[in-house]
């Protein structure tokens, strides 16, 4: 296996029905369907991101999206929300040189 799981145990089967055998087998099935579901560790020598999205609008936690030529992970307390651009101006400066 991959991921550095742990294989579960599939006991050897008896020579008819056992209500012990079959809750044992019906663990092991379910141990192994979590394990499968778990993304695990990663390591990538090359990896390609495509379409990603330019805000963290609707994103869980961890996630990456692109923002500004940068790839930026998704945090409960730094949010990169959409339109975050503003430009503003207040009174006018005047400059005399002597």
């Amino acid at each position: 296996m991959s991921r550095n799981l742990v294989r579960p145990f599939f006991p050897e089967p008896p020579q008819g029905y056992n209500q012990r055998y079959f809750a044992e087998l019906v663990r092991s099935f379910a141990t192994y369907l979590i394990a499968m579901q778990n993304p695990g560790e990663g390591r990538n020598t090359f990896t390609v991101f495509t379409n990603l999205q330019t805000d963290d609008v609707g994103l869980e936690i961890g996630t990456i999206f692109k923002q500004g030529g940068y790839v930026k992970i998704t945090e409960g307390n730094t949010p990169h929300v959409r339109g975050s651009l503003a430009t503003g101006s207040v009174g006018s400066v005047t400059v005399t040189t002597t």
